[in-house]
């Protein structure tokens, strides 16, 4: 069961997710929702970036890009052929570069035992600076997805409101008729990512 938290009324609902707002706005308002077995994983969130947040944010972006201008761009090909170093390879290839400092002799001269240490050191640290950069890409898609819910939360409301009034109200009934067919729209679409519409 997904999980919503009601609002002022019965009727009227704080919404977990746009598949609870379906199902709700969809005429199942009578529905009993037991609330404190579904709590919600974060407070509603109120907040706001002005524009000069948003320059100062684009501007580090910007910045950490200058800083890394090896970055490269692999196809799927290349990833494909490409040796993985994941955790596991990760105590052999220390190892390797160890014997391969101590015991430089034993290796032809076109191996460059400097460029060795150079990608270890740089594949250590970019892999620090990923689980970063992971970390606030993971946080910035969970806000993402549950400011949006919240948004979508109080339009469906808000439609739910219009539906009602237009009946009596003039000039609602044109947008009725178009929230209701994005509305329609919202209802055939599979579940999408926080970004999609």
């Amino acid at each position: 069961m997904r999980r919503c938290l009601r609002r002022a009324t019965p009727k009227h609902f704080r919404l977990w997710d746009v598949g609870c707002a379906i199902a709700f706005t969809n005429g199942n308002h009578n529905k009993q929702i037991h609330l404190s077995k579904y709590p919600m994983a974060y407070q509603n969130i109120t907040a706001s970036l002005s524009p000069a947040d948003i320059q100062e944010i684009k501007a580090a972006f910007a910045t950490i890009q200058a800083k890394m201008p090896f970055l490269v761009t692999l196809s799927v090909e290349e990833r494909r052929k490409l040796f993985k170093m994941g955790d596991k390879s990760l105590a052999f290839v220390n190892t390797s570069l160890t014997a391969a400092q101590s015991n430089r002799d034993i290796l032809p001269a076109s191996f460059d035992v400097d460029e060795f240490v150079r990608d270890y050191q740089l594949a250590a640290t970019l892999t620090e600076l990923l689980i970063k950069l992971q970390q606030l890409t993971e946080q910035v898609d969970d806000t993402l997805m549950a400011v949006g819910s919240e948004a979508m939360g109080s339009s469906l409301t808000v439609y739910d409101y219009v539906k009602t009034a237009a009946k009596k109200t003039p000039g609602l009934k044109t947008i009725a008729e178009q929230l209701g067919e994005r509305f329609k729209a919202i209802k055939s679409k599979p579940a999408k990512t926080a970004s999609g519409s």
